[in-house]
């Protein structure tokens, strides 16, 4: 029954997903690339015969893979550009730029809990090395708040190192 569930919902959506992701990507390869990641969640979902929105269902989880897509594109895009502002002498091995873009998307998703301002102040902690009176002044904030700010963040860091 779950196979015959999945293979409905690919042949009733995929060419409406594809159409859509297409005309919103402007790249039928990029489209079809998210499309079938798209199914591939459908797939790993524990009950797809639950699903009663097919496409609306197939829309949330296609927004968020664009998404997060363009999301790793701007980090790439960053990364790139700092690394240009670097002196010559810096130039990191493919491996080593590759590892380090893959531990900013790491950091990224675990930091997307927090609010802007609560992010800021730890890139601004660990990146720039200021003190919790200097952020504080950045973002407009008095310093307890940044405190909890970096509270909230360590957190997020800790749960997300502990095993599953």
């Amino acid at each position: 029954m779950r196979n015959r569930v999945l293979q409905q919902l690919f042949g009733d959506h995929h060419g409406w997903l594809l159409e859509r992701l297409r005309t919103r990507l402007g790249c039928r390869q990029d489209a079809a690339d998210m499309a079938a990641e798209t199914f591939a969640q459908v797939v790993a979902l524990p009950a797809p015969q639950a699903i009663r929105e097919p496409r609306a269902m197939l829309t949330t989880i296609a927004k968020r893979l664009v998404f997060a897509s363009w999301r790793r594109r701007d980090l790439e895009r960053a990364y790139l550009q700092t690394l240009a502002q670097q002196p010559q002498q810096y130039e990191p091995a493919a491996e080593e730029r590759a590892e380090a873009l893959e531990a900013l998307i790491v950091l990224d998703e675990i930091l997307d809990g927090l609010s802007p301002r609560a992010r800021s102040a730890f890139l601004y902690s660990h990146l720039e090395g200021l003190t919790y009176a200097e952020i504080g002044q950045r973002l407009g904030v008095s310093t307890p708040r940044v405190h909890q700010y970096m509270v909230k963040a360590m957190r997020l860091c800790y749960l997300a190192l502990e095993p599953q």
